[in-house]
């Protein structure tokens, strides 16, 4: 078979330590510290994109942007449902 026709799983380097329902327990807890609401502030950042609905406190702006949207709603979905 062709090697060009074979799929490639690619796995970033770097923070591998740091989960997402990690990353989603700072930044909630960021944002708490702030006084903002974590679930609005939280929920205007995952369905916009727009990093501004998350503080910069405690670096948590740049901890979620560490993982694409699709991955924290991964979690999110995953953890709600175990839970039921």
């Amino acid at each position: 078979m062709d090697r060009m026709e074979e799929t490639m799983m690619f796995k970033a380097v770097g923070d591998e330590g740091i989960s997402a329902r990690d990353i989603l327990q700072k930044v909630y807890a960021a944002l708490q510290e702030k006084g903002y609401d974590p679930i609005n502030q939280m929920v205007g950042y995952l369905m916009s994109g727009d990093p501004v609905y998350i503080t910069s406190h405690n670096q948590a702006r740049s901890m979620i942007r560490k993982l694409e949207r699709f991955e924290l709603i991964e979690e999110l979905v995953r953890t709600y449902l175990q839970e039921k």
